[in-house]
């Protein structure tokens, strides 16, 4: 969310912002929070007047009385009588307006990095960097369900039944598998020095609507029946929800910690349900990883964090690569985002494993997580978050990519600790 002195005083900026993410339908909510915004200061000033002359004749009114003055003295009650009616009108219409300018405000997108490609979706986000030698093996590469059911591994026929589409059972050694994968991710985190935590996988509205768009929000969020609770679609939302309305010591940043969570998305309007597999689902595990900072070091943490996640699939022999995310591929609050992709075999194309992305001050303004500095000046804290991995989609990659041809499945040595030694799966 924009501070509202910005919109105020750079409107063209904005606009040309919107323009910029191929959201023009939103153009005129910029003039139309202006015109709020000047009736709503007109109306403070009005209110904080009458509040001052309210308070003025109230002392007047005891001196008129010790004077016996009591007609003067009358009348100035009817005074401040008349000016409460008015005070209660103009502070009944300040909260109105209020509320009008904060909604519109949490629609109105966030002021992308001057570095952030210009394009209408993903279609036209631009690669940055390819990380390791992308191999078609002579053998045909399975579709990953095939994979995990020549070992026993999943049961989707009976997810099915229990919960419907998107879902499925992970057996033996391909679940296994997915508890290593997690495992080795949180110990990669703590050692780069991220502290570990593992974050209430319910949420309430006020940090729903802190951490995400109203779109967002829409097309991932499961809303519990009868309770202010939400199941978190990924653990960044707890986790920058821990620092809801906290003012912290300049000296404490940044904050950096990795989440172990799991998550449940609605995939509202997603295609591929439907299909065999684990790629799209509506429930799976995932680590994470986020950063609260200060607003000038958000840019090296940015870079810092995707190259977490680069180096967690290149130690388990993974070709990636990586996409900046073009202006019509960010979602409302980011400044900057970087995806990165993992090479599929089978397809001999890349596929998005994960997502890294500075929110600027977007979040902590929703949240009120600010910084008191050295100085005693208090100011707005960065907001960065990213995932380390979500283990369906890794199982995809890991699986194609450590595939032999006699049908086992190759364990790289970084995992094989978290695998009781073996070095593979036959």
């Amino acid at each position: 969310m924009l501070d509202i002195r910005f919109l105020r005083e750079n409107p063209d900026i904005v606009k040309q912002n919107i323009r910029n993410k191929f959201q023009d339908s939103k153009l005129p909510l910029v003039d139309e929070v202006i015109e709020l915004d000047a009736e709503s200061r007109k109306t403070q000033q009005e209110a904080d007047s009458l509040r001052a002359e309210r308070n003025k004749i109230s002392k007047q009114i005891g001196a008129l009385m010790a004077q016996g003055k009591k007609e003067e003295a009358e009348a100035a009650k009817k005074k401040v009588t008349d000016s409460s009616e008015r005070l209660a009108e103009l502070e009944a219409r300040e909260g109105e307006l209020q509320e009008k300018i904060r909604s519109i405000m949490m629609t109105i997108p966030n002021i992308i990095d001057p570095s952030v490609p210009i394009g209408k979706d993903d279609s036209e986000n631009v690669e940055v960097q390819k990380y390791g030698e992308p191999v078609v093996p002579e053998f045909e590469v399975p579709y990953h369900t095939e994979i995990m059911e020549r070992f026993n591994g999943i049961d989707l026929d009976a997810a099915r039944r229990v919960a419907g589409n998107g879902f499925y059972y992970l057996m033996g050694d391909i679940a296994r598998l997915h508890s290593a994968v997690i495992s080795y991710a949180r110990d990669f985190m703590i050692d780069r020095g991220f502290t570990y935590c593992v974050p209430p996988f319910m949420i309430r509205s006020d940090v729903v609507t802190g951490v995400m768009s109203f779109a967002e929000m829409d097309a991932m969020m499961y809303k519990i029946e009868g309770e202010d609770l939400y199941l978190i679609g990924t653990s960044e939302h707890s986790m920058i929800g821990k620092f809801i309305d906290t003012l912290l010591p300049e000296e404490q940043l940044p904050q950096t910690l990795t989440s172990y969570s799991p998550c449940f998305r609605k995939e509202k309007g997603a295609h591929g349900l439907e299909e065999r597999g684990v790629y799209r689902i509506h429930q799976f595990e995932k680590q994470e990883m986020i950063v609260i900072c200060k607003p000038e070091e958000s840019p090296m943490w940015f870079e810092k964090l995707w190259q977490n996640t680069v180096d967690l699939f290149r130690s388990l022999d993974i070709p990636v690569r990586t996409l900046e995310c073009c202006s019509g591929d960010l979602a409302d609050l980011k400044v900057k985002s970087i995806d990165v992709e993992a090479w599929s075999p089978r397809q001999k194309k890349y596929f998005e494993v994960g997502s890294c992305s500075n929110l600027g001050d977007a979040q902590a303004r929703r949240l009120r997580i600010r910084v008191k500095g050295e100085d005693g000046q208090k100011y707005l804290a960065h907001t960065l978050n990213n995932t380390v991995v979500a283990p369906p989609r890794m199982l995809i990659a890991f699986l194609e990519n450590n595939l032999q041809a006699d049908g086992s499945v190759r364990i790289p040595a970084a995992l094989q600790p978290y695998m009781g030694g073996k070095t593979e799966i036959q």
